[in-house]
């Protein structure tokens, strides 16, 4: 029994080692959608509403946050809806920052902590650096009518 414990450990042994954490920092659209098949796809498959486009103007000027994983199924969902949102509506934002996390749902840089990141994706509206919106995993509307729901 002992020397197939043993047996065992050693054969997982590569599978420890070779075992990487997923992507974690700022991103940019680009690489997103050309690093990542399933957020390509996503991407290319939404084809947002007409009203949803048009709401998406209710953030002009306004800074988001997009903090999700890589791994995540709901991020692989909501993020690509974001970016073909934000492509189609031609929004000019005063800024936008995607930002893996790990498992852990944490970044280097400490993004994810300082806006309490908890569940993936969250999507965070801010005007002078003051929230205003918060849109937490899976929206209760479309993602459009959360992310500007009360501006």
């Amino acid at each position: 029994m002992f020397k197939q414990l043993i047996l065992l450990c050693a054969l997982s042994m590569p599978l420890v080692s070779y075992a990487t954490a997923p992507f974690s920092g700022e991103i940019s659209t680009q690489a997103l959608l050309s690093d990542y098949d399933k957020f390509n796809e996503q991407y290319k498959a939404y084809t947002p509403t007409t009203q949803d486009i048009a709401l998406m103007q209710k953030l002009e000027g306004k800074e988001l946050i997009v903090l999700f994983g890589t791994w995540c199924h709901d991020s692989e969902r909501e993020v690509p809806k974001l970016i073909k949102l934000i492509d189609a509506s031609k929004v000019q934002l005063a800024s936008i920052d995607y930002v893996a996390v790990g498992y852990n749902k944490q970044d280097d840089a400490g993004i994810a902590q300082a806006h309490d990141l908890q569940y993936t994706p969250t999507f965070i509206v801010k005007q002078n650096g003051k929230e205003l919106v918060r849109v937490i995993e899976k929206p209760t509307g479309t993602l459009a009518q959360d992310l500007t729901q009360g501006l």
